[in-house]
């Protein structure tokens, strides 16, 4: 199922518009339609208050009980999407905190990861990693042809310790050539980027290299022509700990990947996303707390769009640009990627509420790239 930019985004401005009049000091002169929720509207607009109504009001419109829902509802019927995302395996709130498997049991995991002391000390990681054509949901009802890692975009996160050994055994289940290409350090036989690391269909290979610089990297497919396969969903995030980190301990860690799809074939994006579902953290925010300490592992892998952007409400951050240097860069509330860029965002919530995060370019946030942190005492 396709969809064009121009229906998505009159249907997304409407969902868009919804929720800021849903959190404007102006919601007093909304509609009649969403009078039942001015005072909730209020609660979310005053940083200081500790009323729970802005959240439960918020959650109400995922539930079809109220004015707000309806007219979300019908935003969503006018583009064609309706109801909520299926189960179909890719869970982005649980993506968020994932890496290397650990959201599964401990026999299943065995199959994807393993991890062996080794005599300096360091860990041998070992993953079994497989590129796989599977469609996949990027927003309710609407689904997108994709080449995926594992059967998922972004691929599963892999992490490890400066120092560690990175062993993948990839095989590539597709139906076109593969590879994986690691931004770090490595040997010119485990870069896959020329034609004779291509990894056909049906065929195996088994890349190794010692995890560094430490920082926040991405690993993608580096086949031709490299726009198709990353505009597919062939990239997933790679995070290497420094050895000695002297950044303060966060209390929360989170991956977003930026990410976008071209539905319809046209050389431009139709649909945006952090973790490739739209609207999902709006509909599901980001539950965290007051004071914690907040890390956010970011990267842009947009295809077709030169810029892209995250902005985040009522606080600043700080910036480790590419996680290489352990000060930070800037103290922001906004940063600026071209794709591949990435960096690691330190942030903490003074007041309880509810915190829109979104692109700054608007037509992405009206698309899909926007969501919400819900902070609690």
């Amino acid at each position: 199922m396709t969809i064009k930019k121009t229906a998505i985004g009159i249907a997304a401005v409407v969902i868009f518009a919804g929720i800021f009049m849903f959190f404007s000091n102006n919601a007093a002169s909304a509609e009649t339609e969403f009078d039942d929720l001015k005072e909730a509207a209020k609660e979310c607009a005053n940083p200081v208050s500790t009323e729970p109504k802005c959240a439960d009001n918020f959650n109400l419109m995922r539930h079809g009980k109220d004015s707000y829902s309806k007219a979300q509802r019908t935003a969503q019927e006018t583009m064609g999407i309706v109801g909520e995302y299926d189960d179909n395996g890719f869970n982005p709130t649980e993506y968020l905190t994932t890496w290397n498997f650990n959201n599964l049991a401990p026999n299943e995991r065995a199959q994807y990861y393993n991890e062996t002391k080794r005599k300096d000390g360091n860990l041998l990681r070992e993953y079994w990693f497989y590129a796989e054509d599977k469609e996949i949901e990027i927003a309710p009802g609407v689904f997108f042809p994709a080449w995926t890692y594992n059967g998922q975009v972004p691929a599963p996160t892999i992490r490890a310790k400066e120092g560690d050994l990175i062993r993948i055994h990839f095989e590539n289940r597709g139906t076109k050539p593969h590879t994986m290409h690691f931004h770090g350090f490595h040997d010119s036989k485990n870069d896959g980027s020329m034609t004779e690391d291509f990894v056909y269909p049906g065929q195996t290979f088994t890349y190794e290299f010692e995890a560094e610089p430490y920082g926040i990297h991405l690993f993608h497919c580096h086949s031709v022509p490299l726009k198709q396969h990353i505009a597919k969903g062939l990239y997933g995030a790679y995070i290497v700990e420094p050895k000695n980190d002297t950044r303060p301990k966060p209390d929360k860690e989170l991956v977003m990947v930026m990410n976008a799809f071209d539905t319809d074939l046209d050389g431009e994006n139709e649909v945006y996303a952090v973790n490739s579902k739209a609207f999902y953290y709006a509909l599901n925010p980001i539950k965290v707390k007051k004071d914690e300490l907040i890390r956010i592992y970011l990267i842009n892998i947009v295809e077709n769009d030169p810029l892209n952007s995250f902005h985040l409400h009522a606080t600043f951050f700080d910036e480790y640009k590419t996680g290489t240097k352990q000060e930070p860069n800037a103290y922001t509330d906004i940063v600026s990627m071209v794709q591949g860029e990435r960096s690691i965002l330190d942030v903490r919530f003074n007041y309880p509420g509810m915190y829109m995060f979104h692109a700054h370019v608007s037509e992405f946030t009206e698309l899909g790239w926007m969501g919400f942190f819900d902070v609690t005492e």
